[in-house]
């Protein structure tokens, strides 16, 4: 086995989040040459635990009380996982907790990770479930204290003793090394920058060597998309160049996939990367809005973005990029339902006149009353049909809970972000961005999240009164 050093670690915490609850108790099982130790502390995690967490543990805060706090266990702690494989089931949350409480204790911790989750999948994937509690049935493993940190690592350590007497040593020797394998990693790039990535949900900026953007991503979980860049069977030449230029990388962390969307659109339109294709800013956007210039009688106007009040928002067809696309939209509209191009605006001709299309009878002649003008518009509504702006269902702002993220949206337009409704409040005083297709195109399939902004007000006002 390439790994003669071995720690089987299993944590307690107070909740699931590593970067806002802390742990509860350490188990530890030490397997080398000199054999097996078995190591358990419990640790004051400076902060009530829950009711639901000490049933499900039992690890009480009269236990903890007077149990040392991880800044006085870490550097024991330390010690025992030093230069050993660091073994866990879902052993991202394990390895997590212990790099925050390591990090919070001014130390940096790194540790080559393998996750029994992941090997139990990769030698046994005719199961579909691979929890700690279908290996003990699956592996008849022994059970002496579950769900209590030195019990659970005992079972990880089983497990591994069953995968060894019943796996060929070649073969589990190579799916170790697979998945403990780090990235081929660019070579100016400090491998330290992948160890420090955070598993959220969020967005990544690559820099060059001038320290300007290269390229923005986002994804819901940041350290997997951003290692996939620097795979060894890149799809494309351009993948792999943009991987080797690749020097510095940062990430922002936000509430979940829609926050991460929405701050991707933003920052490629506001820094321009030179390997983003897509979402790039485009001061060109427009519509196509429908005028009634008589009674039942509606002429298409061309109207930018720009221009487009925060709440001017009837009739309204488009977003198109540019006037070019736009018009070309209408003229391939014009032509498949044989609308006339003079009444579209289109075509420039003395009123009574035929447009060029009637005359090679692609117009029923709206241009020179063979068709009323009424019955073109309606026609022309129909086929501009699938290109309407979803009308904003709300009668003010709506806002949307991501995380402990809330963005506030209004009339498509996402006002910002905040962390409390007493921020989210502060933002109605902000002046409102102009319309972006991008950002409409991802609330618009979050609509049915979003809650209305009156209705929060109305209930605030109900128990004050």
């Amino acid at each position: 086995m390439s790994f003669p050093a071995l720690a089987f670690v299993d944590l307690e915490t107070t909740g699931a989040t590593a970067t806002a609850d802390r742990i509860t108790e350490i188990g530890i099982v030490e397997v080398d040459a000199d054999g097996v130790r078995e190591w358990s502390c419990l640790v004051n995690p400076g902060t009530p635990i829950s009711g639901f967490i000490e049933s499900l543990t039992g690890i009480s805060n009269a236990m903890v009380a007077n149990a040392p706090p991880f800044e006085e266990v870490a550097a024991e702690v330390r010690a025992r996982l030093d230069g050993r494989l660091f073994i866990a089931h879902n052993a991202r949350f394990d390895y997590g907790f212990l790099k925050n409480e390591f990090k919070r204790a001014g130390h940096d911790f790194r540790a080559t990770v393998l996750c029994t989750v992941k090997l139990s999948r990769k030698l046994f994937p005719q199961h579909a479930r691979h929890n700690l509690d279908s290996l003990i049935e699956r592996h008849d493993l022994t059970v002496s204290s579950r769900h209590r940190a030195l019990g659970d690592a005992r079972l990880i350590h089983q497990f591994w003793n069953r995968v060894q007497a019943e796996i060929a040593p070649e073969l589990l020797d190579e799916i170790v090394r697979k998945l403990t394998a780090r990235p081929s990693l660019p070579v100016h790039l400090d491998p330290a920058a992948i160890d420090d990535l955070p598993e959220a949900a969020g967005v990544y900026l690559f820099y060059g060597e001038n320290d300007l953007p290269l390229y923005v991503g986002k994804s819901k979980e940041l350290k997997k998309r951003v290692l996939s860049h620097f795979a060894a069977d890149h799809a494309a030449a351009r993948e792999m160049n943009l991987a080797q230029q690749v020097r510095r990388i940062e990430c922002i962390e936000t509430g979940g996939e829609i926050g991460a969307l929405l701050k991707e659109a933003a920052l490629i339109k506001q820094l321009q990367p030179i390997h983003n294709r897509t979402l790039r800013r485009n001061d060109e956007l427009c519509f196509w809005q429908l005028v009634e210039e008589r009674a039942g009688e509606w002429r298409p106007q061309l109207l930018l973005a720009s221009e487009l009040g925060c709440r001017q928002q009837e009739q309204l067809f488009g977003p198109f990029k540019s006037a070019r696309e736009a018009k070309r939209t209408l003229t391939e509209l014009a032509r498949e339902h044989r609308l006339c191009h003079a009444l579209l605006g289109l075509e420039k001709v003395k009123p009574g006149k035929p447009c060029f299309a009637h005359q090679l009878q692609q117009c029923k002649g709206a241009c020179v009353g063979k068709e009323p003008a009424s019955f073109h518009s309606a026609r022309l509504m129909a086929a501009l049909g699938r290109q309407r702006l979803e009308p904003w269902p709300f009668a003010g702002p709506a806002w949307l809970r991501e995380g402990d993220e809330l963005h506030l949206i209004d009339h498509w337009r996402h006002l910002g972000t905040a962390h409390s409704e007493a921020d989210l409040y502060a933002l109605l005083e902000t002046s409102p961005p102009a319309f972006d297709r991008d950002s409409y195109r991802i609330l618009l399939k979050a609509l049915d999240r979003m809650t209305p902004l009156a209705a929060i007000l109305a209930n605030e006002a109900a128990e004050t009164s």
